[in-house]
């Protein structure tokens, strides 16, 4: 049977006719039901999917020693699934996707949420070396083009690569795609609450709410540049830490954790059994008895024979930030008690006894306060 056409105002009106019958026979939630029935029949292999990618994602940034927030995997969920695929086409003449199986790109994915704006560059890389890109696209620079809200985020449709889908165990995922998204936890924040945001485009929202939104945007962007900011400050004041230490110049340098192992490598020798936790316990100890610098530390200490003063105290000689400690109360010696973190008489007991072993093995006990130093003297 062949469909006459008719000519003039009335051809119009046909075709207007035509698409509305269109619309009319072609069910989108039908459509949407059996597509779903479908995914979930499959969700499974998309589920191994993710957690493959999420595997090699985690075992690459261990390899490269790269910190992040979180490495998330998940399969989409059914309800969103069929949303989706609901969708009409933009003629809405059809469905957005005929075959919703083949044509949804983000039945697979994993996500990877930074702490700091300057890891996105290393993720990206790391991605472009460990997958084969399909696509790339920058949502915030997207978001710049048009009214709509949002949260600044870059996602990637990748597929394994070659080399690893020529392995037995990655075979079955030969071509298959997942979406990767990579952001900042500042902006996964915006992104989670964007879901409750009823106003997708600033050309409807009220004027009022519009203002306080990007007012948020803007304090969000800030902070996140703000924390980058932070922690390149904190590595330079590190690093030149670090160096004055080396060069036994103590005299402006805070007491850090860092600093502190730096100055007791250099000074007591390297200690590989201690952990990092006991830097950060000696240097809070430090900066309760009175320390500040480590210059000051350094005066309250200079002088003393740190073995020694352990075989006096213990008998053998202890490690790193024990050494530290009977250094302390040999330069300090009841201000060191008075002032320490433990209050407890049993404590108290045990220091009296050191002093009264470091007397014993004559050794002068010091009186430095740290608190009492006069400014120019540090």
């Amino acid at each position: 049977m062949v469909d006459t056409v008719p000519h003039g105002e009335d051809a119009s009106d046909a075709k207007d006719s035509a698409v509305s019958a269109e619309d009319s026979a072609f069910d989108l939630k039908d459509h949407a039901q059996k597509a779903t029935v479908e995914y979930l029949r499959r969700r499974g292999y998309f589920e191994d999917l993710a957690s493959v990618v999420k595997r090699i994602l985690d075992e690459s940034l261990t390899a490269r020693g790269i910190t992040v927030h979180s490495v998330q995997a998940r399969a989409k969920a059914p309800e969103s699934f069929a949303r989706k695929a609901e969708t009409p086409s933009e003629g809405r003449t059809g469905p957005k996707y005929p075959k919703p199986i083949d044509e949804i790109t983000d039945l697979s994915g994993v996500r990877v949420i930074t702490y700091l704006p300057s890891v996105l560059a290393e993720v990206d890389a790391l991605v472009n070396e460990q997958f084969r890109v399909v696509e790339r696209s920058d949502k915030g620079m997207a978001l710049r083009d048009t009214d709509r809200f949002g949260y600044q985020s870059i996602h990637y449709l990748v597929t394994l690569s070659e080399a690893r889908t020529a392995l037995p165990e990655y075979a079955p995922y030969k071509s298959a795609i997942t979406e990767i998204q990579v952001r900042t936890v500042l902006q996964h924040a915006w992104a989670e609450i964007e879901h409750d945001i009823q106003y997708k485009s600033s050309v409807v929202i009220p004027s009022e709410i519009r203002r306080r939104f990007m007012s948020l945007a803007g304090l969000l962007e800030l902070a996140d540049r703000e924390f980058q900011s932070i922690q390149d400050a904190d590595k330079a004041l590190t690093e030149v830490a670090r160096a004055n230490v080396e060069r036994s110049d103590f005299h402006d340098v805070e007491i850090t954790p860092d600093a502190l192992k730096a100055y007791l490598d250099k000074t007591l020798g390297p200690d590989a059994r201690i952990a990092a936790w006991n830097y950060n316990w000696a240097a809070r100890l430090l900066k309760k008895v009175g320390f500040i610098t480590l210059e000051q530390l350094d005066q309250c200490i200079r002088g003393y024979d740190d073995d020694r003063v352990s075989r006096a105290i213990f008998g053998t000689r202890q490690g790193q930030i024990w050494r530290l400690e009977c250094l302390l109360i040999a330069g300090m010696g009841e201000t060191y008690i008075d002032r320490h973190i433990f209050e407890d008489d049993r404590s108290k007991s045990t220091w009296q006894r050191w002093l009264r072993d470091l007397r014993a093995a004559g050794i002068e006990i010091g009186s430095y306060d740290p608190r009492q130093v006069p400014e120019e003297a540090t």
